[in-house]
Parts: structure tokens; sequence; C-alpha cells
């Protein structure tokens, strides 16, 4: 199967105010700027229209969807991309990365039965303004989608800054476990590394291993066929006040598939796992 032509610029509840990590902005990543360009994503999803983004975007900015490249100059291209589509926001949770001056938005509409979709975006920023919108765009077909159950267990769970910055994982093991969780498929070992807690829950498109018990595990169901192709061109959104690290890669052993992981830590151990899998116009397969 060919790949598709990808964007390699990588560095290394609802409608809820964004948290605040005070003291934390670095002088290059401007939080207010990014949580209004976050805002401004969402409003143009919900409007269906490019406009509410294209006033905060940079003039050279890049749209990847399902990591194609999309050149918005064409017509015909830009009316098939997601944020041509009107969608009603049943959830919606961005987080701030600010070394890397990135964004992560978790969005999921599930109201209309004929147009669900779970989407993760990652979105860049230099100079305050947007230079790439990077959207993983799951829908009907899916690995294990289902929009309905996905919202249903999202809003079970507890995403709040963690609190004292004290208790904050660094951004290094933030990664490296995100790295480690992703490298488990190609790498015997890797499984060793994952900083795996009590209790875990796994969101893997609309599977849950969750059932409100102290021993929940993320470990039902990781690979025991480590010789599968490595999941590649990873790009990373990190936050360390929400403990989250967000990674959008190539998902080489599912059909070369979109993919987004993102993992929390608390504690420096995984408490949730969301996934979604992507494989365009075909429903996704093992």
């Amino acid at each position: 199967m060919k790949r598709a032509a990808f964007i390699l610029a990588f560095v290394a509840s609802s409608h809820a105010a964004p948290h605040v990590q005070a003291n934390l902005d670095s002088p290059s990543c401007n939080q207010t700027a990014m949580a209004a360009a976050a805002d401004a994503y969402i409003v143009a999803q919900t409007a269906g229209k490019l406009a509410p983004l294209l006033a905060v975007t940079a003039a050279n900015w890049t749209y990847v969807e399902n990591n194609k490249a999309i050149d918005l100059a064409d017509a015909s291209s830009a009316g098939a991309i997601i944020l041509a589509k009107a969608l009603k926001v049943d959830h919606r949770r961005t987080n701030y990365d600010l070394t890397a001056c990135a964004t992560y938005t978790e969005l999921v509409s599930a109201s209309d039965a004929a147009n669900p979709y779970v989407i993760g975006t990652q979105i860049r920023h230099a100079e305050d303004q947007v230079v790439s919108v990077d959207s993983i765009v799951s829908t009907t077909g899916a690995w294990l989608f289902d929009a309905k159950k996905t919202l249903e267990h999202i809003l079970q769970e507890n995403w709040t800054t963690i609190l004292p910055a004290s208790a904050r994982d660094a951004r290094s093991v933030l990664q490296a476990a995100g790295d480690a969780y992703l490298d488990m498929w190609s790498n015997a070992t890797a499984s060793a590394a994952v900083p795996w807690g009590t209790p875990c829950t796994r969101l893997e498109g609309s599977a849950y291993t969750g059932h409100n018990r102290t021993d929940d595990s993320c470990k039902a169901g990781i690979p025991s066929n480590h010789n599968q192709a490595p999941n590649t061109h990873r790009r990373y959104v990190i936050d360390e006040a929400m403990g989250s690290v967000s990674v959008f890669c190539v998902w080489e052993h599912m059909m070369n598939a979109a993919d987004s992981h993102e993992l929390r830590l608390e504690g420096g151990k995984l408490r949730y796992v969301h996934t979604m899998t992507s494989c365009g116009a075909k429903a996704c397969k093992l």
C-alpha cells in the first residue's frame, strides 16, 4: 500500500474553561493566544466554515487530515475536509503544550446519528499564530467506533489539572511513557517500560476497559506479537499540568491507519488511555 504524503513538522468536559498553568509559560508560548485559537477551531468546526480559524492562522499555515496534507487552495479538496462539515460538539477538552507552543483538542460529536465523529486535533503555533492544524478524524468504519459510547465513557472520567505542581511528571517522562506504549507492537521489551498504573482505563475507539473498580487495568489486550510494523511519524503535544501526552502516528500494522493515542499519568503511573484509529474510506481491519 502506498503511503500518503505527510507533513513531517514534528516536535521530537464539554466547553470547560481551559486549565491554567500558572508561571509555566515559556516566553515564546502565549497560552491566551493558544486558547483563543483552540476556541476558533471549535467555532469553525461547529459552523462548518474555515473563516473563524483563518482569523488566527499564519499566511502559510498547513492542514493535515488523517495524515494526509490537504491543499486548501484546491476548492474540491477544501470542500471535502471535516472542517467543511458543521458538527454539534457534545464534548471538547483542550490541553496545552507550553514548550512546543501546541494544543491538543479532543472532540466528540455524537448527537447526529447520521454523522457521528470523534476527532483529535493538534494545533501548532509560532509568533502567536497558527502554523499547522493536524487532525485525526474517526467516524463509522473506524476501529471500534461508536461516538455515543465514547462520549458516555469520557464523561465518567476525571481529567483535571494535577495539583500541586510538584506532583506533575516531567515532559520527558510523559513522552517516554507514550513512546513505550506505542513501541509494544514492535519491541518485546517495551511493555516493561510502560508505567502501568491501577486503576487504569483504556478507551480504544469505544471499547472501554473500565468497570469502576479499583483493579481496573489498561493491560487487557496488549500485544503478544511484538514483530509487527512500528508506529511511525509520531508527533507530540505534551501537557505537564494535565499529565497528558498526545501522540499522532501511522498505525502501520493496521492498514497504515491514521492514529491518535493520548495517555494521562497520575503520580508517575498510567491512569487513562484514549485512542482513535481511522483507515480512511475502508473499515479498519487487523
